[in-house]
């Protein structure tokens, strides 16, 4: 009754196999899009858009990313969090060099550098695999970093050795730099990972991405079958940091406002492999979800003593946060190693047989 394909009849292959051919998954959809687009803005304090939504939207967009080349295309990597600093930079530098270009524009632009820089190095994925193939992203991390601090180009030569994001105006309204107001940079930002996001989908659905999920499962099999190793891995590579690279540019110029090496250090890199890993491999879902329960959650712990009025010092909330977050992975990856995506799915499948969930 509350989640059933009966009555919902096709009459076209086109529809069968739309994106959402559920009514029930295009209304919540739609209604998810509504809190989001309208609700949010007009709701939201500018405190829980600055500090919650703006970040876990944009590490939502990274995760996306790297979910693509580990859960679909099944190539490890631990350079996220430098391959969204390739995309920080180069939209920094061509706000610099081509100052009257739209910056939506550049920062889409900015994604290419980060993809032809992950194809660079994607291609060792053509002789190795798994753990190998993960220490090389790790060198690319590391290599990537030195970079970000030695060649001082990229930066303008600051004596800070920080990018600063310069102010840019779309349709008479300032969406970056220090006049930009929450609500403009938080839209601007959603609709960007809204249609990246819907890009995505189209494209795992199509000849591409099935081509990356055969060489997930067996990259021999696939290559006897016809499938090209050279072009899947490489394409997976280039798909995945260039959203990695929109994402870092997003963080730097509708997020923090300037931005240091740090910002793109290992620690992130984790960070994401984390959200992929608890929202689940292979879900796009998972990708929200993951960034939710590694990024909301703990500002949402944080913010317990304050709306309680308890007397907490915060270094000691941080602490009790990251215990708190901690013992959540554990208890999840035990009960469900698949992430949240998969609870997610064991629930709609409960609800189409219910109120008889165990029936086969």
């Amino acid at each position: 009754m509350l989640y059933r394909e009966a009555g919902q009849f096709k009459t076209t292959y086109a529809d069968d196999q739309a994106l959402l051919p559920i009514a029930q998954d295009r209304i919540g959809l739609l209604l998810i899009l509504i809190v989001a687009f309208v609700a949010m803005p007009m709701f939201a304090s500018e405190f829980f858009l600055s500090s919650i939504m703006i970040p876990f939207l944009v590490f939502s967009l990274a995760a996306i990313g790297l979910n693509i080349l580990m859960g679909f295309a099944g190539q490890l990597s631990l350079g996220t969090g430098a391959f969204m600093g390739v995309g920080a930079y180069s939209c920094y530098k061509m706000t610099t060099i081509f100052p009257d270009l739209n910056i939506l524009i550049v920062l889409l632009l900015s994604g290419l550098f980060s993809a032809a820089i992950g194809v660079v190095f994607g291609l060792p994925s053509l002789r190795i695999k798994g753990l190998y193939l993960a220490i090389t992203t790790l060198a690319a991390q590391f290599f990537l970093e030195w970079c970000f601090i030695r060649i001082e180009w990229l930066y303008n030569y600051n004596d800070s050795g920080a990018i600063e994001v310069p102010q840019r105006m779309l349709f008479g309204l300032a969406i970056t730099g220090p006049h930009a107001t929450p609500i403009t940079r938080y839209l601007v930002i959603l609709s960007v990972v809204a249609v990246m996001t819907l890009v995505a989908a189209n494209v795992l659905r199509g000849r591409i991405g099935r081509s990356w999920m055969m060489i997930r499962d067996m990259d021999i099999a696939a290559e006897l079958m016809g499938i090209r190793p050279l072009f899947s891995k490489l394409s997976a590579f280039a798909f995945s940091s260039y959203y990695c690279g929109v994402a870092g540019a997003l963080m730097v110029f509708f997020w923090l406002g300037s931005a240091e090496v740090e910002s793109f250090d290992i620690n992130h890199s984790f960070l994401i492999l984390f959200m992929v890993i608890i929202g689940g491999m292979g879900s796009l879902t998972g990708c929200f979800m993951g960034a939710a329960f590694i990024w909301v959650l703990p500002v949402i712990l944080r913010a317990i003593p304050t709306a309680f009025e308890l007397d907490i010092l915060a270094a000691t909330m941080e602490h009790i946060s990251s215990i708190v977050i901690g013992v959540l992975i554990i208890f999840f990856l035990i009960v469900e190693p698949h992430g949240l995506a998969r609870l997610w799915r064991v629930g709609k499948e409960k609800l189409r047989t219910w109120p008889f969930p165990y029936a086969n």
